[in-house]
C-alpha cells in the first residue's frame, strides 16, 4: 500500500501490528507446553510482569476480557455484589460475564468512569439482616478509564477507596489494560500504582502493541486459583511462547515511548477543539484517547465516521455527537495532521452542505 492510500486506523491501540523486531523475537521464542507451566517465555513473561506490578505472581491469558472475568470469580461468591465506575469494562463491554460467569450483580456508580470513597460506602450493601441486598464483595477501578477518554485517577483517590474498601472488608480489583499509560503520565512505576490491590489485570495488546494477550497478578494463593478458572474458560494454552514473546518484547521496548502517543494525542485534542463544530476537553485528554463532541446538531457522528473512512481516516463514532480516537505505536504525527485536516475539510464540506 502506498503512502497516499495509507489507513490512518485510530479506532483504538488495538489495531497495532507487530514491528519487524517484534515478529523475529516471535519467531525465535523458545516455547514448551503451558499446560505443564514449561514454556519459558510465557514463564518469563509472568515474572516479569508480577515483578513490574510488585505482585508475587502472574497468569498468562488470551484476553484482559478474560483477566477481569478470572478476577472477579476469584474475589466472588454467587450472589455478591460488585461495585465499578460508570461505563467499566467489565460491566459494559464484556458481554455480561460477571452475571453469566460468576452469578453476581454489579452496582456502577455515577460520573466519568472514577468515583470517591464516599460513593463506596453509599453504594455498599452489607450482608446482614433482613439480606435484601446482594452483599458487596468487590470494588474494581478501571485505570486509565475507557470510556472517560484515557483518564487517569487521582492517586490519592484511589488511596481512599482502598482504605474503605478494607474497613469494610471487600476485595478490590484493579483493571489496568492500559495501566501502563497510566504509569508514564504519572511519571511512576507500575507497583505504586497495583499498591493494595488484590488483583491487577494488564494487557498487552493495546499501547504495547504486542498481537495477543493480557497478565492477571495478585499472591500466589490466589494465582493458584486462576489457573484452573483459566483452564474452565477456556484460556489455557500450549506452546503459548510464540504469542507470550510478542508482549515480552512489547514491556522491553514499548512502555517508554507511550509518551509519544500521549503527545500526538495532545496534538490531536488541541487541533479539534479549533474546528468549528468540534469540542474536546483538553484538560480531560490524560494519555491517548481523544472523545470529541459535535457541538452542531446538523453535524452527526455517524456520517463522519464514514465519510472520514472513505478518506482514509478510521476512528470509532461512540454516540451520535461523539467520536473516539486513540493513538498508538502505528500513528505518527503526520498521521493525526492529515486526520485533522480530513476531519475539518469534512465538517466544513457539511456545513455547506445544510447551508450554514
Amino acid at each position: 500500500m502506498t503512502q497516499s492510500t495509507k489507513k490512518i486506523d485510530l479506532r483504538s491501540d488495538t489495531v497495532t501490528q507487530p514491528t519487524a523486531d517484534m515478529r523475529h523475537f516471535m519467531a525465535e521464542a523458545k516455547v514448551g507446553d503451558d499446560m505443564y507451566q514449561e514454556d519459558p517465555t510465557v514463564n518469563a513473561l509472568q515474572e516479569e510482569v508480577a515483578d513490574l506490578l510488585g505482585k508475587e505472581k502472574a497468569l498468562y491469558v488470551p484476553t484482559g476480557s478474560m483477566a477481569n472475568q478470572i478476577a472477579i470469580k476469584l474475589l466472588t461468591q454467587p450472589g455478591d455484589g460488585m461495585i465499578v465506575g460508570n461505563h467499566a469494562h467489565n460491566w459494559m463491554f464484556e458481554s455480561g460475564a460477571a452475571g453469566f460467569i460468576s452469578s453476581i450483580q454489579l452496582t456502577p456508580l455515577t460520573g466519568d468512569g472514577r468515583f470517591t470513597a464516599q460513593d463506596v460506602k453509599a453504594a455498599y450493601k452489607p450482608n446482614q439482616a433482613p439480606y435484601h441486598f446482594a452483599p458487596t464483595r468487590l470494588v474494581s477501578i478501571e485505570n486509565t478509564h475507557n470510556v472517560g477518554g484515557g483518564l487517569v485517577w487521582n492517586q490519592g483517590e484511589i488511596a481512599q477507596v482502598l482504605a474503605t474498601a478494607d474497613e469494610l472488608k471487600i476485595a478490590k480489583h484493579l483493571d489496568g489494560a492500559r495501566l501502563w499509560n497510566a504509569a508514564i503520565y504519572y511519571g511512576t512505576e507500575l507497583h505504586t500504582l497495583t499498591q493494595g490491590f488484590d488483583t491487577v489485570s494488564v494487557c498487552l495488546s493495546k499501547g504495547l502493541g504486542a498481537p495477543v494477550g493480557s497478565l492477571l497478578a495478585g499472591n500466589s494463593e490466589l494465582i493458584e486459583k486462576a489457573y484452573r478458572y483459566r483452564r474452565i474458560m477456556g484460556g489455557a494454552m500450549r506452546q503459548a511462547g510464540i504469542i507470550a514473546a510478542g508482549g515480552l518484547y512489547a514491556v522491553h521496548h514499548h512502555r517508554e515511548r507511550l509518551s509519544e502517543d500521549h503527545t500526538n494525542a495532545q496534538f490531536l485534542a488541541k487541533s479539534l477543539n479549533e474546528i468549528k463544530g468540534l469540542k474536546v476537553n483538553i484538560d480531560s485528554t490524560h494519555t491517548n484517547i481523544v472523545m470529541a463532541d459535535l457541538t452542531d446538531k446538523r453535524l452527526n457522528a455517524q456520517v463522519l465516521e464514514q465519510k472520514a473512512k472513505d478518506q482514509g481516516i478510521l476512528f470509532l463514532c461512540v454516540s451520535d455527537q461523539r467520536i473516539r480516537l486513540v493513538t498508538h505505536l502505528d500513528i505518527t504525527q503526520q498521521d493525526c495532521e492529515k486526520a485533522v485536516e480530513t476531519i475539518q475539510s469534512l465538517i466544513k464540506k457539511s456545513f455547506l452542505t445544510v447551508g450554514c
